[in-house]
């Protein structure tokens, strides 16, 4: 006969059960909360007044968000339920059970001290004690995560003044029917006055949807004459040396709202914008500086903006703050999407050398410009022209290279396998908090990789 293993599930423990026994030696359960034990979480303890009944830990609960976001858990609701389901939940709880409510509470209330904690990791542990880290050479890029909104809740310029009409029409007739309610019959079920503040409370609503619509559209109006003014003083210049301005004379900005502006009646600080594989969502646009040598994260911030012209200098201020102890930065990776003039001197000012991409490369170089030996360098500062040089020659190439392979596959696996796709939050601020918690989790399931390795 077969021999099986003895089941027997009603037998009392002749000992008290460990959680550290049922969890093997090197899960990452455990190197999370090794890690975390390291941090200086003094800024989360001293938030809480100590009153009323015990709170659980903070490094328990930050635990639980790191590991659960790191193994595609991120709703609270799940985590909760995780501590009893799992084991790995169990050892990082200490075998307590905190509710959906404190953990949510927790992460949206500690946003702030997240990014000092990002920094903690890498500074601490990363670069300290497990010496894996000296930055050199950061590959920057970016990706649309959708928010916590959906792009069919968008209120446009055009239709929000064509709603308008119709409700304050509606408004009037409700009106006149309401002063003629002696001599008209009404409608079976119609409740005038419950139907007219219905209307006034659209009214209210689309009225805040516009002045956001207006707020903004003055912003992009004092940008564009800035831009407009910057042209045409070029433009004068040209004229005044005696040579003449390519091209014609750019059209000065229009004032005021247009048609297609919208705002989202979800989240007003999300943007439509539009995604990979083609078409349109409500999305934020999640950016990440990844250290070459070791896929780190070391910078990461979220923007409304749907290019990334403008994310180099965010980007370089994050640098700037980074302590000394992480290395010096030497270069900036970026592909065509970072390129303009402003953006290369930036990087030039503070002493990191660009490599953006000036235009999309081709995918299959001829094999006589593949082995070409490098030109002769420019006699000149001009940050454009040496990065120019420096993009076509071999040293340069095979360090743009390394981008694809660096920080596109970091996005990759935020989003396919830890499961991230979406913001749980609404607004720029929580959107900010959630990202950092994300690339925290990233960085510390990749050091425990890299340990080992």
């Amino acid at each position: 006969m077969s021999r099986f293993v003895c089941v027997d599930r009603d037998t009392a423990y002749l000992l008290s059960p460990s959680v550290d026994e049922w969890l093997p030696q090197d899960p990452l359960a455990r190197f999370v909360v090794e890690v975390i034990d390291r941090l200086d979480l003094e800024d989360l303890t001293k938030q809480y007044a100590g009153r009323g009944s015990a709170a659980h830990h903070p490094a328990v609960l930050l635990g639980l968000l790191i590991y659960g976001y790191a193994n595609g858990v991120h709703a609270s609701r799940k985590i909760e339920r995780a501590t009893y389901d799992s084991v790995a939940f169990r050892f990082v709880a200490a075998n307590t059970h905190p509710d959906h409510d404190t953990l949510a509470t927790f992460r949206r209330r500690f946003l702030k001290e997240v990014e000092t904690l990002f920094v903690q990791v890498l500074v601490l542990v990363l670069a300290r004690e497990m010496k894996l880290l000296k930055l050199g050479h950061i590959a920057l890029d970016g990706t649309k995560v959708r928010a916590n909104a959906s792009k069919h809740k968008a209120l446009s310029w055009a239709h929000a003044n064509k709603i308008e009409a119709q409700l304050r029409q509606e408004v009037q007739t409700l009106l006149a029917l309401a002063e003629q309610n002696d001599r008209i019959t009404k409608p079976d079920g119609m409740d005038v006055p419950a139907e007219i503040a219905r209307r006034e409370d659209r009214l209210s609503a689309i009225a805040q949807a516009k002045a956001k619509i207006e707020q903004r559209a003055a912003e992009r109006f004092k940008a564009e004459q800035h831009e407009f003014e910057a042209k045409q003083a070029k433009r004068r210049a040209q004229r005044d040396a005696g040579k003449k301005p390519r091209g014609k004379d750019p059209e000065p900005p229009q004032a005021g709202p247009r048609s297609s502006d919208q705002v989202n009646l979800t989240d007003d600080e999300s943007r439509i914008m539009p995604v990979s594989g083609g078409g349109f969502e409500q999305s934020y646009n999640a950016q990440a500086g990844v250290d070459i040598d070791t896929m780190m994260v070391v910078t990461a911030h979220v923007t409304q903006a749907c290019n990334d012209k403008r994310e180099v200098v965010p980007t370089l201020k994050q640098i700037a703050a980074l302590p000394e102890a992480l290395g010096t930065v030497q270069t900036l990776v970026a592909d065509n999407g970072f390129y303009s003039q402003t953006n290369a001197v930036a990087c030039a000012q503070t002493g990191i050398e660009p490599l953006l991409a000036i235009k999309r490369g081709a995918h299959h170089e001829p094999l006589v410009e593949r082995f070409a030996p490098d030109s002769d360098a420019p006699q000149t500062t001009d940050p454009v022209a040496n990065m120019a040089h420096r993009l076509f020659t071999q040293a340069g190439k095979a360090l743009y290279k390394l981008r694809k392979q660096t920080v596109e596959p970091v996005f990759g696996i935020i989003k396919q396998v830890m499961g991230w796709r979406q913001m749980s939050m609404r607004g720029l601020h929580k959107a900010q908090g959630e990202w950092t918690l994300v690339t925290m989790a990233w960085n510390i399931k990749r050091m425990h990789v890299l340990r080992a390795g």
